[in-house]
């Protein structure tokens, strides 16, 4: 064997001991389980959910769904290479919008609904002033970010003027969309960077990784804070808790996850009573009581964050559900699916 394949080896080794001697470290800390503490807590009511909309009009798979802070309008991406704003209260497509590329794989809806990004399989992030249209009608081209060595798998608006972009080529940026350049980039996994949720004031983030961690970042010097261990797959999905203090995961390891921030360490894990799918994305209810997770039998999954029991599914997709957002102000949950559908559920 090679002398460097023999230090990799013994890096690596060296990386798994010390990951090993931290969860040790911290399960010697953990006195209880979320669910035994929360043992005499009510059950919460179930939750009767049902689709208030089928959004149809995209014909091919649909990657991401995300809302704008109006709690109104999404915007989706579909490998049919067309984004398309909707009102979910209606049901109307607000505008079509045609993609240089179709391999779109993320999008995010400015909270002030002036802005859409999206990216994918081209490796650049297209930023798109929804208020100025072209004479076909479509919002105007107002940025392309460049310089990735990887699918843009992730991004998000901090405000109308910054972005915060997770790729394939394991690193994030930090955008000035006003001149196109990056404030911070930096190197963040040792994996495809596929997930990004914001802190609810704004002062850091978390991302998911390929790496199987999670890792939270200081917005301001783009330095980790943490990393959080506990998956044994792929963490497809992050979410900060409304609290700020706790976050959930989804995985293809078939678990969804709870992680406390001030105690550095899960909480809880959530499984489905049969099936055993992966999950793809998750979100919580404004309360943060309830978690969902879309998943690759085409169901929404539900539990209780507090007692951790399964609080039943919601069914519709024909197919894998690819991204779910709950709206900001929490009265409704947007999907979308392989089955190049979305769902408006509440």
């Amino acid at each position: 064997m090679p002398p460097k394949d023999e230090e990799t080896i013994k890096l690596r080794k060296e990386l798994e001991d010390l990951i090993k001697k931290c969860q040790e470290d911290q399960a010697k800390v953990a006195d209880c389980k979320l669910s035994e503490k929360c043992a005499d807590v009510a059950a919460a009511p179930k939750l009767r959910l049902t689709t208030k909309k089928l959004l149809k009009g995209h014909i091919n798979k649909v990657n991401s769904v995300h809302y704008a802070g109006d709690s109104r309008h999404t915007v989706t991406g579909s490998l049919d290479g067309k984004l398309i704003i909707w009102d979910t209260w209606t049901g109307n497509k607000v505008q079509v919008i045609p993609l240089r590329s179709a391999w779109v794989m993320s999008v995010a809806f400015a909270k002030s609904g002036n802005f859409v990004a999206c990216g994918g399989m081209d490796n650049m992030c297209t930023v798109y002033d929804v208020n100025n249209r072209d004479g076909s009608g479509a919002s105007k081209i107002t940025r392309e970010l460049l310089g990735y060595e990887g699918f843009l798998s992730s991004c998000r608006f901090l405000d109308d003027m910054t972005l915060i972009t997770g790729s394939g080529d394991m690193k994030i940026c930090i955008w000035n969309l006003e001149s196109g350049a990056k404030n911070l980039e930096y190197e963040a996994h040792a994996g495809d960077v596929v997930s990004i949720s914001l802190h609810p004031d704004q002062s850091s983030f978390l991302t998911g990784s390929v790496d199987k961690t999670c890792k939270l970042w200081d917005i301001r010097d783009g330095k980790c804070q943490q990393t959080f261990f506990g998956h044994t797959a792929d963490v497809n999905s992050v979410c900060f808790h409304p609290n700020g203090f706790n976050f959930v995961t989804a995985s293809e390891d078939k678990t969804a996850r709870l992680y406390d921030i001030r105690s550095d360490q899960e909480l809880a894990t959530f499984e489905s009573p049969a099936g055993n799918p992966g999950f793809t994305s998750c979100g919580l209810s404004l309360s943060g009581r309830f978690i969902f997770c879309g998943s690759d039998d085409g169901k929404v999954h539900i539990w209780d964050t507090l007692t951790t029991q399964h609080d039943g599914i919601l069914a519709g997709h024909e197919n894998r559900i690819t991204s779910l957002c709950v709206a900001p102000n929490g009265l409704g949950v947007s999907t979308c699916s392989w089955d190049n559908n979305v769902r408006v559920w509440g």
